[in-house]
């Protein structure tokens, strides 16, 4: 997800920017920048203090030391500096205050980041991404509708990036509101046509609801704009057999079968939903195609179809079956000896 990971502003200050006291303070603080866009961190944190020393800006100095303490991954220290950098400011340097709220919400002081989050958002309202990261520190406290309306507002800054629509939905679904989240959808797609992606989320937010008909028809609609996705049919298939349509199912997967063959999931799924409603011959036949492109779990599937062979009393069909899966499996000593009764009334 977009804000699964909470960004931090590593553009460096220098005393030109912030009125430098000495030219030596300028010449110390470039040095120590340099540094850093080297990769020397430590050495660059030694220059830093040296220049504040000298009379450099102190903003700048807290705010690049923090950023180099963050890049060594020293987060409680990298927070300290950036409150330095903060109250030198007197809380009118947003990218210090969104730095230091990113960096509470890893030590998982969640409510202090949020409220470093909104104060930089009260200096600069139209950063969408700090709306975003707030949204992900209010879940972490369970305050879904906080998230919700800190995404609103990234929304109405961004109104083109789709992922919000998905993490809005997110949220009303982890809150059970999953009319919220289908209109929100639906809205998303009906604005952006070429994100088909937003017809195969609605099937799954109504099959989360039990709501099969309607994920069918989702599905279905999103496999009119892609008829070859097997990763698609597959859900639809998945959802028709939760719904007790095993048949349907079955063509459904039959489709993806001749699109893949070597798509063995379907194919297993194929074989235990025709072993189910005992249509037999279906399940070998499925069961062989995983077993050749090499789904060990076929093996299972087989043994269970030639047990029922013989429970049905179809001697003769068992026995074949049984050939088949020695023939398909030569080496296995354990199956040769499970089938040997069965396959000594073939002689």
């Amino acid at each position: 997800m977009r804000f699964s990971q909470l960004a931090i502003i590593f553009t460096l200050l220098s005393v030109s920017t912030l009125c430098a006291q000495t030219q030596s303070a300028d010449q110390i603080l470039n040095q120590a920048n340099s540094l850093y866009n080297n990769g020397r961190y430590a050495q660059a944190i030694l220059l830093y203090r040296k220049a504040e020393e000298r009379g450099a800006n102190p903003v700048a100095t807290s705010f690049n030391t923090a950023n180099s303490l963050f890049q060594l991954n020293k987060l409680p220290e990298a927070a300290a500096a950036y409150r330095k950098a903060v109250n030198f400011s007197d809380g009118e340097f947003a990218p210090a205050l969104s730095n230091l709220a990113a960096v509470l919400y890893r030590i998982g002081e969640y409510p202090e980041s949020i409220a470093m989050y909104r104060r930089a958002l009260s200096l600069d309202p139209s950063n969408a991404s700090a709306w975003i990261y707030l949204a992900e520190a209010y879940q972490k406290t369970g305050d879904n509708a906080g998230a919700l309306q800190a995404l609103e507002k990234a929304r109405q800054i961004d109104p083109q990036d789709v992922s919000l629509v998905y993490q809005q939905s997110e949220i009303h679904i982890a809150m059970e509101e999953f009319d919220a989240a289908v209109n929100l959808v639906r809205d998303g797609y009906a604005k952006n046509p070429e994100e088909t992606d937003f017809l195969i989320y609605l099937g799954d937010i109504h099959r989360l609801n039990k709501n099969f008909s309607e994920s069918v028809a989702a599905y279905r609609e999103a496999l009119a704009i892609k008829p070859d996705d097997k990763e698609l049919l597959y859900k639809l298939a998945d959802c028709l057999a939760e719904d007790q349509k095993p048949y349907l199912a079955m063509d459904v997967l039959n489709q993806v079968m001749h699109i893949d063959s070597s798509f063995t999931d379907a194919a297993i799924f194929l074989g235990n939903l025709a072993f189910e409603t005992e249509w037999l011959d279906r399940a070998e036949n499925a069961y062989l195609i995983a077993g050749r492109h090499g789904n060990n779990e076929a093996v299972y599937g087989l043994q269970n179809v030639v047990y029922e062979y013989i429970q049905k009393k179809r001697m003769n069909e068992a026995r074949q079956a049984a050939k088949k899966i020695l023939a398909l499996y030569p080496k296995n000593a354990e199956l040769k000896a499970e089938f040997n009764s069965i396959l000594e009334g073939d002689n």
